[in-house]
């Protein structure tokens, strides 16, 4: 799929970013990943986004990025693209660029580098060796330490016809309008916001078709009847799902520090789902969180949980 018929199709629907099952020893459990992916592929997709946040890609070494995204690859529905999460320094980046392309993926999703701060001309030299490095299509994640200016992101596009997409994890209303002001429909927009169901409304008003969804992992029906009622302006509807599920889940979320990868697996087993553990530096949710997060789930999603331990 090229970079801009990939893009394309990210924007016509919702995204997944699948979770990465471990062993109890702390292995990379693939087949069980396969198994999750060929789940939620049952379900209409527009992206599955392999070894991204969700995926716990900042504990995953090079190799087993570029293994669990060709795992991904093995399994792809077609007309979904497969989105490789990308990242840590720019040697390590587009190393996991060029491997994620030989493994098949369809384009890449460039998170923030390893902890440091750069300036704007440091970034973007950054973004443009990744972009180099590959023909797949590039989403930038502007997050944290990575923040892109509108100056700086149009100039990596007028350089680089494959840095396709731009995904928010910020929340600067007015950044966000900046960019799509000066960009409009040169990149795809993309909600990153942890949970981004909460902004999808107020963004969908700016561009933002689609958002990545970690909770599709454990109830893609609900995700995708959310999904749909965004994008119907169905306020009433959205409303009453943040009321019921959302904002506990975010309560629950905010409880432990680095939870937001945590609940979403914890998820996954309360509906069968065998994903593992974190690996650490995460912890798990205790079980009486997880006592909680089951009640929350079968609040909205009963019928599903049947026979579920």
């Amino acid at each position: 799929m090229n970079p801009v018929t990939m893009a394309r199709r990210l924007g016509e629907g919702l995204l997944s970013f699948p979770v990465t099952p471990f062993a109890a020893d702390g292995s990379l459990n693939l087949a069980a990943f396969q198994d999750h992916c060929n789940w939620m592929l049952q379900h209409d997709l527009s992206g599955l986004f392999a070894a991204g946040g969700t995926g716990e890609f900042f504990s995953l070494t090079p190799d087993e990025a570029v293994d669990v995204v060709r795992a991904a690859v093995e399994v792809r529905k077609d007309g979904v693209p497969v989105i490789s999460g990308c990242g840590y320094g720019t040697a390590i980046a587009t190393g996991i660029a060029r491997g994620a392309e030989k493994a098949g993926a369809d384009g890449v999703l460039l998170l923030p580098p390893y902890l440091v701060g750069s300036t704007q001309e440091g970034l973007a030299a950054h973004v443009e060796a990744v972009c180099q490095s590959t023909g797949l299509g590039v989403i930038v994640y502007n997050r944290d330490n990575a923040i892109l200016e509108d100056d700086t992101l149009a100039r990596l596009c007028e350089r680089n016809a494959n840095l396709v997409g731009y995904k928010d994890g910020v929340g600067d209303i007015e950044l966000m309008q900046r960019i799509y002001n000066r960009m409009g429909d040169r990149l795809t927009y993309i909600g990153g916001l942890p949970t981004a169901e909460t902004f999808a409304t107020p963004y969908l008003t700016m561009g933002v078709t689609t958002y990545s969804s970690a909770i599709f992992n454990f109830m893609p029906e609900w995700a995708l009847a959310f999904y749909r009622a965004v994008r119907a302006g169905d306020h009433a509807e959205v409303q009453r799902q943040l009321r019921d599920f959302v904002l506990p889940y975010i309560t629950l979320r905010n409880r432990g520090r680095g939870y937001a990868v945590s609940i979403v697996k914890a998820g996954c087993r309360i509906v069968g789902r065998d994903v593992g553990p974190v690996r650490s530096p995460l912890t798990d949710l205790t079980e009486a969180e997880h006592a909680e997060l089951r009640a929350l789930i079968e609040k909205v999603s009963a019928p599903s949980l049947a026979g579920a331990a």
